[in-house]
């Protein structure tokens, strides 16, 4: 079947993860997708495994190939006015330009949405920002660590207490805001489609981040507070809690609908006549006695090894996982069998696995083994189809740089 961005060209003028993400999933849709790099490259594409102490020799960056599969790479210094006017050419024959470009550089290139739909209404501009097109901050940089975790009360909320913050992983919600972006790009796509014009879509980190951890910023938008920390001693509900194992490892337990499960939780434990003591009969008794019980699930939880629970615990219905290292996440059966991950063929890295997109498709499959393009590879090819002639191509490139030697 026809992909279903198939025909759509999206120009891509970004670095590092938020925009380049939902470039990537554009692509996987069937859109063609040129990404505009600086000409040495940015920095994304040169993170090889070792520089995050990862103790290996693999030649790529792994996270740079995952968020620019099957992209085109057109280099330029858009400093130079034959470059940032080859990129223009190229815009025009675009339906989608996606940037993470602050508003005042935007403006100073001539690739704010104003400059670029004055004569193209019909252009759909994608923006990434730390905190949006407007107010005092619209010029500020940001990364998701700072808008999205910081900024926002996630890295205060997601720690027990008395510990410091909790440290945000990389690109964490910088692939959530690539959602957003996607989201917007394809509801502007059908607009456009029913005969309207195109759209300025803005999604930003901060925003990203509240809506990300919605069920707790909803209850501070209302009241004015937000929900207590959890914890892992007292909770308020023993079977929405995780315990350590004999060997040092974790299961956690969710059976929000705690009356439903007890019963079948005792008996899996080997609990069983725990189900019957009347302080502990009831989701209310429970919470009253939360931190006596919660210490008797810790001891008896305590008295094996994951494995161990892992072969007990899936005889019965009940809700409740191990706690994995990422080692271990990525060769779950699981995760392989919802088509979580992909093979991707690289021309001088060979074959590895990575991130499929996170959707499935019964008409389209959007499993791919490209590789993310080889930097500035399809530059001329990409400028020779936007019309420019060989002495305008070579303008915009501008001189080879000097060769060490």
């Amino acid at each position: 079947m026809t992909a279903p961005l198939e025909g759509i060209r999206v120009v891509e003028i970004a670095s590092f993860v938020a925009a380049p993400a939902a470039g990537a999933l554009l692509r996987d849709l069937g859109a063609e997708v040129v990404k505009v790099e600086v000409p040495g490259g940015e920095i994304y594409r040169h993170s090889v495994p070792r520089m995050s102490g990862i103790r290996h020799d693999f030649s790529e960056a792994p996270h740079f190939q995952m968020d620019n599969r099957g992209k085109q790479s057109l280099t330029l210094d858009l400093t130079r006015e034959p470059a940032r006017d080859a990129l223009l050419a190229l815009v025009d024959r675009a339906d989608v330009v996606l940037t993470n470009m602050l508003p005042a550089r935007q403006k100073k290139y001539g690739l704010d949405p104003e400059s670029l739909r004055a004569e193209r209404p019909e252009l759909i501009c994608a923006r990434v920002s730390g905190y949006g097109p407007d107010g005092a901050e619209a010029d500020e940089p940001a990364f998701d660590y700072t808008a999205y975790w910081a900024r926002t009360g996630f890295m205060d909320t997601m720690r027990d207490r008395d510990v410091p913050p909790s440290f945000l992983r990389p690109g964490v919600g910088d692939h959530a805001l690539a959602l957003s972006v996607v989201t917007g790009v394809l509801a502007a796509l059908r607009v456009r489609d029913a005969g309207g014009e195109g759209q300025v879509i803005d999604v930003n980190l901060m925003h990203v981040g509240l809506y990300i951890q919605g069920n707790d910023a909803s209850h501070a938008l209302a009241t004015g507070q937000a929900p207590p920390k959890h914890d892992r001693s007292r909770p308020r509900n023993p079977l929405w809690n995780h315990y350590r194992t004999r060997d040092d490892r974790w299961i956690f337990l969710v059976m929000i609908e705690s009356d439903r499960y007890w019963p079948i939780l005792c008996k899996a434990l080997g609990l069983d006549t725990l189900a019957e003591e009347e302080r502990f009969a009831g989701a209310a008794s429970r919470y009253r006695n939360s931190e006596e019980l919660t210490a008797r699930l810790a001891e008896r939880i305590g008295e094996r090894t994951l494995d161990e629970w892992r072969t007990a615990l899936s005889q019965y219905r009940l809700i409740w996982a191990p706690v994995l290292t990422l080692e271990e996440a990525v060769d779950e059966s699981a995760a392989e069998a919802a088509g979580a991950f992909q093979t991707v063929v690289h021309p001088t890295a060979g074959s590895f696995r990575s991130l499929a997109a996170p959707l499935r498709m019964s008409g389209h499959d959007l499993r791919s083994d490209a590789a993310a393009p080889v930097l500035g590879g399809d530059s001329r090819a990409v400028l020779a189809e936007a019309g420019l002639s060989e002495p305008e191509i070579e303008a915009a490139l501008g001189p080879e740089p000097a060769s060490e030697e």
